[in-house]
């Protein structure tokens, strides 16, 4: 085993990133021109995140509202932990109505339990606060979507098995 200068460091493409001996971390490169490629990438395609993972390093690169491209993190992956990718709103923001029941996740939308059974609910139908309303299914997990508070449904906004994004609206109560 040779022995490591206490500190080094490491110069990619105008970075510099100082690592100690005694930082658990693995060594961390960071190349400036990968990362303004993945922003021009995300400006492209109109995304908002992209996670890169290689090994036990990950790098995100996140635009945030102002369109320009930050790094948001960059640090070696745990592994076994699942990634999550927060969805934000579009910039075109609409008003929404009060009674607006909104996705809580990216997702497929179902208006019943199992196929060929009648759905939670119709239009007309006073509900309770708690009652399920519907399912968004996300990564094989069923999460029932319930009712913020009693009231009619007014409309339904999906259809059955339609995909949803975070914060799309699913239906509306009044």
């Amino acid at each position: 085993m040779t022995d490591a200068p206490p500190d080094r460091t490491v110069k990619t493409n105008k970075t510099k990133i100082n690592q100690t001996r005694d930082t658990r971390m693995a060594k961390l490169e960071v190349d400036a021109d990968l990362i303004r490629q993945l922003a021009e990438l995300l400006r492209e395609t109109g995304l908002a995140e992209l996670e890169l993972t290689s090994g036990e390093q990950r790098l995100r690169v996140r635009l945030p509202e102002a369109g320009t491209a930050a790094v948001v993190a960059a640090a070696p992956a745990i592994a076994g932990a699942a990634a999550a990718a927060a969805v934000g709103a579009s910039n075109a923001v609409e008003a929404l109505p009060a009674g607006t029941v909104t996705s809580p996740m990216v997702g497929t939308a179902y208006v019943s339990g199992e196929p060929g059974a009648p759905p939670f609910v119709a239009v007309g139908d006073r509900v309770s606060a708690g009652q399920t309303l519907l399912i968004v299914e996300a990564m094989k997990v069923m999460n029932q979507i319930p009712a913020p508070r009693a009231g009619v449904v007014t409309r339904i906004l999906v259809r059955d098995r339609q995909p949803v994004e975070f914060g799309e609206p699913l239906l509306i109560i009044e």
